[in-house]
């Protein structure tokens, strides 16, 4: 029982731990409002909270106001809490492993709403060779999460369109390998066939996307479209090149995606990057699909 575990932890803190007096009471009551709040969730064994409970918790505190300084000190008191109960031989491990505080000085940039993804993406001309580049490419970066300077790096042989596959990096430890939506796909696959060739002047030319030039187009030129796009949404956010990128993890999290999977796809090297997306997210639980999770998919 909780009751029982948490006098023998207050005891081992109060004895052990050398913590100040503020500290110490700061602890035990992070620890009381979690019990609580797992025994509302009718969870009745320390045995049975798991990372994901965890992130669930954190991200409760998020939405009732708190502060990023006070989740960060809940977390350490979680953490404390479950490192008594290892070296007690309570628990085989530590829900908390690999969670990072929430930092107040790093704010989620700007994140897309599913309807205002809608509104932007559906700016472009179907009719034009700069309408359906323009095209492939926002549903592109809304369906791979890849960054923009991936994307303008792309060449035509890192696609993989009968899989539906991007191929990123080298063919080493940094290689990337990200589904492709059937909505940016299908835009992709007219670019090519129906457009790309209008403007290409060098058959040489391995780039994917093009300028009117027949070059490859830079981050800047990438820069002005996004900017044109957005005053014709009427979307009143500041919308950058990465707003997609941003959007795509938070959409995927929302609709149940596993925050490793997430991870992966981002191209993140430590899990703690991508975990500042779960507190943009509407607490729902993880799964591990992307074709139910991601609403282009």
């Amino acid at each position: 029982m909780f009751n029982v575990i948490m006098k023998d932890y207050i005891d081992y803190i109060k004895n052990e731990k050398g913590l100040s007096p503020n500290t110490l009471e700061a602890y035990i009551r992070d620890m009381e409002q979690f019990m609580e709040y797992l025994e509302s969730n009718n969870i009745d064994s320390t045995t049975d909270v798991n990372k994901t409970i965890v992130i669930t918790y954190l991200m409760y505190l998020q939405k009732c106001g708190r502060a990023a300084s006070t989740i960060s000190r809940n977390l350490a008191s979680i953490r404390c809490y479950y490192q008594y109960l290892l070296n007690e031989n309570l628990v085989k491990e530590d829900p908390t492993l690999n969670l990072q505080s929430p930092r107040s000085e790093k704010k989620l940039p700007c994140i897309l709403s599913k309807k205002e993804v809608d509104i932007l993406l559906s700016q472009p001309d179907n009719d034009t060779f700069k309408g359906i580049r323009d095209k492939a490419m926002l549903e592109l970066l809304y369906a791979t999460g890849i960054r923009v300077s991936e994307m303008v790096a792309l060449n035509v042989d890192n696609l993989d369109l009968q899989l539906g596959y991007l191929h990123l990096g080298s063919y080493s430890s940094n290689e990337r390998i990200v589904p492709i939506g059937r909505v940016a796909l299908e835009y992709i696959i007219i670019y090519i066939e129906d457009y790309r060739e209008n403007v290409l002047k060098d058959d040489d030319e391995i780039a994917l996307f093009l300028n009117y030039n027949g070059n490859r187009l830079t981050r800047q030129g990438f820069w002005k479209i996004v900017k044109g796009y957005t005053k014709k949404s009427n979307i009143d956010k500041k919308i950058t090149p990465h707003t997609l990128r941003h959007s795509f993890a938070v959409h995927l999290l929302q609709n149940g995606a596993d925050i490793k999977m997430v991870q992966e796809m981002l191209g993140h090297s430590d899990i703690s990057t991508t975990q500042m997306y779960l507190f943009a997210t509407d607490n729902k639980e993880l799964r591990d699909v992307y074709e139910k999770s991601h609403p282009r998919a």
